[in-house]
């Protein structure tokens, strides 16, 4: 299986190129409800709940959420990115949350004791690790047995149309994230890992009206980003070509998907959380 490990330290050494790409997906989604809190209400969060965040990126999910989900909630940020960490350390410590603690961590390696969290969150970033599995494997460690994790990742057919246009510089025409760590992956590691899963797919529409939203978002990570001169002027002109002939705007659609698994109290199958009362399907 492929990964997006080239380059990491340096594409998220800040949430700046993030960011970029995250502009597309909030900016220009035709939705009533954005994508944090969709993920949010499927959460089986509870009050008093410890929570870990393992590659919380800048916490842009917690400051989204904070105020609708249940009191009391302790979280833990975690992320290989120091700079990250810091910043996700000072969004959320003025959150209505119950305790905000930070620190640098690998996911493969997680440093806290076994059992300790009520739910850990993986959003969008186990297509960054070299084995998946390492990873899944640890946060299975550290729940609390009836404990759940939450796995966000993208589809193949997540905004096809804007990667589409990323070829004329060695891009390919479909979401890298999906093709390293997608939904079939996602459902089938967590399965064998935790015995049960339930899928949820978030499919939106999206209308693109800036040309220079799209030029700086798909150049933000590789190969974009070390483009040279001539596949740049090539990637405006494919651009330009594209919103022409969408008449001024871009329309893709925006596949996302959460999935959740619990750890057994006992063993095997779902138990009294309310994600057991979800079916085990993508809905």
């Amino acid at each position: 299986m492929s990964s997006l490990t080239t380059g990491n330290a340096e594409q998220y050494s800040d949430s700046q190129k993030l960011a970029a790409r995250a502009r597309l997906a909030s900016k220009y989604a035709i939705s009533e409800q954005p994508w944090f809190p969709w993920v949010a209400g499927h959460l089986p969060l509870k009050t008093g709940d410890r929570i870990l965040d393992a590659g919380c990126g800048p916490g842009w999910f917690w400051e989204a959420v904070a105020e609708a989900i249940p009191a009391r909630i302790d979280v833990t940020l975690t992320d290989l990115s120091p700079g990250m960490v810091e910043e996700a350390q000072m969004r959320c410590a003025p959150l209505p949350l119950s305790l905000v603690d930070s620190q640098v961590a690998d996911a493969a390696a997680l440093p806290f004791e076994a059992g300790t969290f009520d739910g850990v969150l993986a959003m969008h970033m186990l297509y960054h690790m070299p084995d998946p599995a390492v990873a899944i494997s640890e946060m299975f460690r550290v729940l609390k047995p009836g404990g759940f994790i939450a796995v966000t990742t993208n589809g193949m057919n997540n905004t096809r149309g804007l990667y589409e246009l990323t070829t004329v510089f060695g891009g390919t025409p479909y979401d890298p994230a999906a093709a390293a760590f997608g939904f079939d992956e996602a459902e089938r590691q967590l399965k064998e890992q935790f015995g049960n899963v339930a899928g949820h797919r978030n499919i939106t529409p999206m209308r693109v009206t800036s040309v220079e939203d799209v030029f700086l978002g798909l150049t933000s990570f590789p190969p974009g980003d070390r483009a040279d001169e001539a596949q740049l002027a090539a990637f405006r002109a494919a651009i330009d070509e594209a919103f022409a002939k969408g008449d001024g705007a871009l329309h893709v659609t925006k596949e996302a998907g959460l999935f959740l698994a619990i750890k057994a109290k006992m063993s095997g199958g779902f138990n009294d959380r309310s994600c057991a009362e979800r079916p085990n399907a993508m809905a």
